[in-house]
Parts: C-alpha cells; structure tokens; sequence
C-alpha cells in the first residue's frame, strides 16, 4: 500500500503515520457490509437491526481486549479529540465539590491543551508542568504541581511530534498515592507499542482510529469502573448512557478490527530498523547540520524528529513534493512559528524551524527509505 500514486512516474513516499495511517484491508473487508447490507438503526427492534448490536459489542469486546480493559469500560466516540475532552470535561464537571485543578504538561496535543482552556473559562485551575531537553516529564514534578483541590492528572502516552515516550507507570503510582485520576490520550502509542491499561494504571485512556488503520472520525474512551465522569453528549441513551448519539456501526467494526491487527501485528522492531537506517542515512548526508529531537531512549520505534539546523522545514519539504512528511504535528502545519513542543524542550529557532518529523509505519519499506536518503542527497 506504501508509495501507491495515480501518478505511475512519481514514487510518492509517505512518512507522515502520525498523521493518518491509511485504512487496513482487513479492517475495510469487514465494514463492508455494515456499509451496503445492513443498514437499520442500531437501536430499533426489529429485523433490520438484529445483526447491529452484535457488530457494535463485538467492536467493544474488541477494543477492550488489546487494552487489558473490560468491555464495559470502552466508551466509543468520533475520535480522539472527543475522547481528550469527554476525560477533561467529563472529570471537572462530575468533580463540583472536590475541586477544580487540573495537571497536565506543556506539550500535550492541541486536543488536551484548547480544551483545559476553554476549562479555565469557566473555573478552572490549570497548571503545565515542563519537560526536559528530550520532551520528557519528571514524575516529581507532576507530583509538585498537586493540590489539595486536584481532581484529575492529564499526561499524554507519546508525543507525537518527537515520539518521547512519558513514564505514565510511575505517574500513575503518584495519582493512586493522592487518590487523584489519571487520564492518559495513548493517540500515538496504541498500535506502535504495547499499550495495557492495568500496567500503566491509568483511570482514563483516549485513542483515535486513524492513528491505528482504521477510519477517520472514529475513537474510544477507555473509564476504569469508579471513575466519576459526567457525559459529553446528552441526548437519548446510547453507549450505556455515557455517550449519545446513533452509533456510527461500520467504523465502530473497522475501530474493533484495527485494534484486534494492533494486539496481534506487533511490528515494533521492524519498523525501528527503518527508523535507524533513516536517522543513519541523514547523518552521513549532513554531518554536523542536522541533530535529532527527542528521547533517544523511551521513543516511538517509529517517530524521528530532525532538525536540518539554519533551514526552515517548511522550505526543505517543498523541495521534495514526492515526499509526505511533517513539519510538526499535522494539526500545526502551515505555521512558520517554531513548534511549541520543541520551544517546551529549549530548542531555539536556529535549531526547531528546521524540524521534520518522519513517521513510519506498518507498510514502510526499507527501499522507500533508502530512496528517501537519496533524494536528501541529490536535492540538498
């Protein structure tokens, strides 16, 4: 599927996963027919419906397993922003007497970090807790910023700009200490690395489909049985009451699908070879004008972030229209600005304005990555 084009005399090379992975065959065969065949309302009685809540439970028990969660603590949604704001809103609003202040860090997704804005509007604490060099928090420091009034912990798995990894198990023993929820959006990580509930400890977990190879406009809220969390969408009484809204069947099926291939599919060591002969690659091609932004350590096995040093991302990819990759996070593309992720990690604009991210994923090839290196080579 890797380097597909409708343009046979352009290899086009696709390095931006973080992005949107595309849609696994698997998954797709199995939407089929929820997408012709069988169309009724999932909440009707009648024979039109029969097959649908199956389908939908299915997807659920689905999800839940490859997380090491319970089917009924998988809450659907259309995505992984809904997911982020239904854990943010969802906590503050159940949480009118116990407090009103809410942890999290300064390189979270705009998902995270607009929506504990729009929080403080209406009474809200916040507070951003920094990052080192490599994109990393210090679980004392989150455990710093604690109030008597916190009432939720917010920490993303992996970011997914550099693919620092964050220690959410030792945040987590934290949050348990004080009796605080923690909430997790595992966006980026699910499906890249191994991503269990139970063993980071979290209370809440947010993913997106087409971050996994299943569709866009699809996602799930993991809410460990307990936690007190007030609806995001009202209306009749879908997903046990936790989520109106007519349930969306044939994504549902693709989510429970790609998330079934995640489990089963661990393609972790592969693509961190890819990874290495990229990073490889590039050094030799430029030596001392490039440097490499993240954790070195405790990565996605398929994220590099690199900075061409006295370049502007933006310029350099121009230069190669073949080659999709990102400037930053996608949702930021289109700014000159320096990245606030990297500006979080101390990196100046000599340094971050040059940032690519390359992000690989379950189809890569390594001659795609070698051709990538060429073309660095020939064009700069």
């Amino acid at each position: 599927m890797a380097g597909v084009s409708c343009d046979t005399s352009v290899k086009r090379l696709y390095l931006d996963y973080n992005a949107s992975t595309p849609l696994a065959a698997e998954a797709f065969e199995e939407m089929l027919p929820y997408l012709q065949q069988f169309y009724g309302n999932p909440s009707s009685s009648h024979w039109a419906s029969e097959s649908l809540k199956p389908a939908i439970e299915l997807a659920r028990s689905r999800v839940a397993a490859s997380l090491g969660a319970s089917s009924d603590e998988i809450v659907f949604t259309s995505g992984g922003t809904e997911a982020n704001n239904h854990a943010l809103k969802g906590v503050f609003y159940a949480s009118p007497h116990r407090g009103r202040h809410i942890v999290t860090t300064a390189i979270e997704h705009p998902a995270i970090l607009n929506p504990c804005a729009f929080l403080h509007t209406v009474g809200a604490e916040v507070t951003y807790v920094q990052v080192d060099k490599v994109g990393r928090v210090s679980p004392e420091a989150i455990e710093q910023a604690i109030r008597e009034d916190t009432i939720l912990i917010s920490v993303m798995h992996a970011n997914s700009e550099v693919g620092t990894i964050q220690p959410i198990k030792k945040i987590s023993d934290i949050a348990r200490r004080y009796g605080i929820p923690l909430h997790t959006d595992a966006a980026q990580s699910f499906g890249k690395i191994r991503v269990n509930v139970e063993e980071l400890g979290v209370d809440l977990l947010s993913i997106a489909g087409h971050k996994l190879y299943a569709p866009k406009g699809v996602g799930a809220l993991y809410i460990r049985t307990g936690t007190k969390i007030e609806p995001f969408m009202h209306g009749a009484g879908h997903e046990s009451g936790r989520r109106a809204g007519t349930e969306n069947v044939p994504y549902l099926v693709g989510l429970g699908k790609a998330a079934e291939l995640a489990a089963e599919q661990a393609f972790s060591s592969e693509v961190r070879v890819l990874k290495e002969i990229l990073r490889e690659g590039l050094r030799d091609v430029f030596g001392e004008k490039i440097r490499f932004n993240g954790d070195p350590e405790h990565s996605l096995p398929n994220t590099l972030n690199a900075s061409f040093l006295g370049r502007n991302g933006q310029d350099i990819l121009r230069q190669f229209p073949e080659i999709a990759a990102s400037t930053g996070s996608a949702c930021h593309s289109g700014s000159a600005t320096l990245s606030p992720v990297l500006r979080a990690m101390g990196l100046s604009e000599y340094e971050g304005l040059g940032a690519i991210r390359f992000s690989l994923g379950r189809y890569t090839t390594k001659e795609e990555i070698e051709s990538v290196i060429a073309l660095f080579r020939q064009r700069l």
